[in-house]
């Protein structure tokens, strides 16, 4: 019990114990991983505290062990984005037990055998708050003495489990779906125990970017986004990527969450010049933006990235009501909407591993694999995957297989995912694509009036990550 009880010692020396948790610091929003739509639940039943430790395999006939603790909204308005990327994880992992994804994870407790791997997975609610999800981290390993912890939507959440529970205990961390860049770019939060198979910000900016300056006639822009981390981090992306590539930025305004009045902004994009402009939001402010701009006749067009199921209902919902039904190409076309960039979505692979998992995904939920759940399905692969090629469940030796890992196994193809060694940052193709009526075939296991076209483009990993040279690369592992 060595590992475990250094890891008590630790945190109890610094301060954060259990007790010391609650409102250190509140949530300054996060992201719910990327441009769309917290919840309430403690989700702190630890359960039994008896668990065996990481082994060492001793040979074919030997059973390993490996406990995790993942942490996601599981409750509340954004639960859907806690759910999908526990059950993008969950996939995963029952692909390479070439088995079913359970059907009903829920939180608390439950178990999973790859091979001759035996997984216990402690799920925990986070509410999308980095309280809570710093003290279910700081719970799981101080009683449950976890190998490994993943998760977390938000990347506050995130953020905050690294700088008080990872960094300080020594365990590692496969953050995701949380989406700001500078998880894995940024010197305060990257480490050699930090790492991230999911997509982040900086690569919609830089993928979307790209295909905006060379692929349309935009050559100025007008960037907005929301005041917090996630509307900040693709700004700023969108920013340095446009730049870089010869489009001139018009402007740029930051507002809060939920901001209605945009008949004015929208005019000052207009009057500014803009061709184009880029939205950096949420479900909570999308949908206004979008009408505005719909109703307005505003001469420029709207891109930036494709969002979940949530905002695509609420998105296509607007779309519909001031474009008139039936929905088609032809007045989503007209509407100057478009192209946004997607991380993944189930239409925009074609492989058999994508369509296994969709099968199964879907059989499992009832609904289709949306965009968090390529990151968290290649997650849960680059563990399995480092656990048999390192022969050991330690926490560390998990680390160290994953260190510049190409995933064999991923949505986006074989060997879609490659950790880069100098931030463990996982890259991988980003595609664009039109917004387009949803299509009877997915209608049912869809669910939103829009859905992305088949692939207009497809980017290639290297192109779509902040390269180790980059200003905005200020980790060096």
């Amino acid at each position: 019990m060595r590992e475990s009880i250094t890891r008590r010692r630790v945190l109890g020396s610094l301060g954060v114990g259990i007790a010391g948790l609650s409102g250190c610091v509140s949530e300054d929003g996060g992201d719910g991983g990327g441009g769309s739509d917290g919840g309430g639940g403690s989700g702190e039943n630890d359960g039994n505290s008896d668990m065996t430790e990481g082994t060492t395999t001793g040979g074919s006939d030997s059973t390993q062990s490996v406990t995790l603790g993942m942490l996601q909204p599981l409750s509340g308005d954004l639960a859907y984005y806690g759910q999908q990327s526990l059950w993008g994880f969950l996939s995963g992992l029952a692909y390479k037990g070439d088995t079913d994804p359970p059907a009903d994870p829920g939180t608390g407790e439950l178990s999973m055998t790859v091979g001759d791997v035996e997984y216990t997975i402690y799920v925990r609610d986070t509410e999308f708050s980095a309280d809570a999800a710093q003290t279910a981290a700081t719970n799981l390993v101080e009683n449950q003495d976890v190998d490994m912890l993943a998760g977390c939507s938000s990347s506050g959440a995130a953020s905050r489990v690294i700088s008080t529970v990872v960094s300080q205990a020594g365990v590692p961390y496969m953050a995701g779906p949380a989406a700001s860049a500078s998880i894995t770019s940024s010197s305060e939060t990257c480490s050699d125990m930090v790492f991230r198979a999911s997509e982040n910000t900086a690569m919609d900016a830089r993928s979307g970017g790209k295909y905006v300056a060379n692929e349309t006639d935009v050559s100025k822009v007008y960037l907005f986004g929301a005041d917090y981390s996630f509307g900040r981090a693709v700004v700023n992306n969108y920013e340095a990527v446009l730049r870089a590539e010869g489009v001139e930025i018009v402007g740029k305004r930051f507002v809060e969450r939920g901001y209605a009045e945009w008949e004015g902004l929208l005019d000052n994009a207009e009057e500014a010049g803009a061709e184009g402009i880029v939205g950096g939001f949420t479900v909570a402010t999308l949908p206004a933006m979008f009408n505005t701009f719909l109703s307005g006749e505003y001469p420029y067009r709207a891109f930036g990235g494709f969002a979940t199921r949530i905002t695509n209902s609420v998105v296509g919902g607007t779309l519909q009501n001031v474009l008139g039904e039936p929905l088609t190409r032809e007045k989503i076309q007209n509407a100057e909407l478009g192209p946004f960039t997607t991380r993944y979505h189930w239409n925009q692979y074609d492989n058999e591993i994508n369509n296994s998992f969709v099968d199964s995904y879907t059989s499992a939920y009832g609904v289709v694999p949306d965009l968090f759940t390529s990151g968290l399905f290649t997650a849960a692969s680059a563990i399995q995957q480092a656990i048999t090629e390192g022969g050991s469940t330690e926490g560390a030796d998990i680390a160290s297989a994953l260190k510049g890992m190409t995933v064999t196994d991923t949505p986006k193809g074989e060997g879609g995912y490659t950790f880069q060694e100098y931030n463990n940052q996982a890259r991988s193709a980003m595609t664009v694509a039109d917004p387009i009526p949803t299509t009877d075939e997915w209608a049912e296991n869809w669910g939103a009036p829009i859905m992305p076209s088949e692939p207009l483009a497809r980017i290639d990993g290297s192109e779509a990550t902040i390269p180790a040279d980059s200003d905005q690369m200020n980790c060096s592992l």
